[in-house]
This record gives structure tokens, C-alpha cells and sequence, in this order.
């Protein structure tokens, strides 16, 4: 159960980064809220993971999740262009955060 709340907390924090994003675009008070909301959800999933995953884990991989995810977000909802570099770095983060979680086994 500490596995999905940490997918949980990565996937919130590419959600609050996303908001953090639109509203700098243009400052509304109810997406400010929200954007407020689902950061302290990420991180209330992220201590709830780490009541069981050691720290060395669950910390990387949350950072790790929300920053591919954020990737994934510019990419395909703000447009933002990622060229080869950066989906090699893409990769490396994913093969890293696969290595990091074989440290608890």
C-alpha cells in the first residue's frame, strides 16, 4: 500500500507543479486554492508511504515521478518541445528511480 500512496504523491506533485505553471499564466484564486490543496495531498500521500518506505526510497522517487510527469505535462499540455537530450534525460531518471526501489527489497 506505501508503493501506490507514493505513486499517488508523485502523480499529485506533477498535478500542484502543473497549476503552479497555469497559474503563471494568469493568477485565479480558485486554481491557487487548488493548486494549495493538492500540495499538501502530495505531500500527506508521501508521509504515508514513508511510515513504511525508508527515506533513501521514497523521497527520490516521489521527486523522480513528479519530475517526469512534469515532462509529460509541459510536453503534452503546455506544448513544450523536449528534444533527444531530454528524453535521454527522461530515461535516466526512470532507470534511476527503478534502481532506487530495488533498495528495499
Amino acid at each position: 500500500m506505501a508503493w501506490i500512496a507514493l505513486l499517488i504523491a508523485g502523480l499529485l506533485e506533477t498535478a500542484w507543479a502543473a497549476g503552479l505553471k497555469s497559474l503563471s499564466e494568469g493568477f485565479q484564486l480558485g486554481l491557487f486554492i487548488a493548486t494549495a490543496v493538492l500540495m499538501i495531498a502530495s505531500l500527506g500521500a508521501l508521509y504515508w508511504s514513508m511510515r513504511s518506505l525508508p527515506l533513501s526510497v521514497a523521497y527520490p522517487l516521489w521527486t523522480g515521478i513528479g519530475s517526469v510527469g512534469s515532462v509529460v505535462a509541459g510536453y503534452t499540455i503546455f506544448k513544450q518541445d523536449i528534444g533527444v537530450l531530454g528524453m535521454v534525460g527522461v530515461i535516466c531518471l526512470i532507470v534511476g528511480m527503478f534502481l532506487i526501489s530495488f533498495e528495499t527489497h
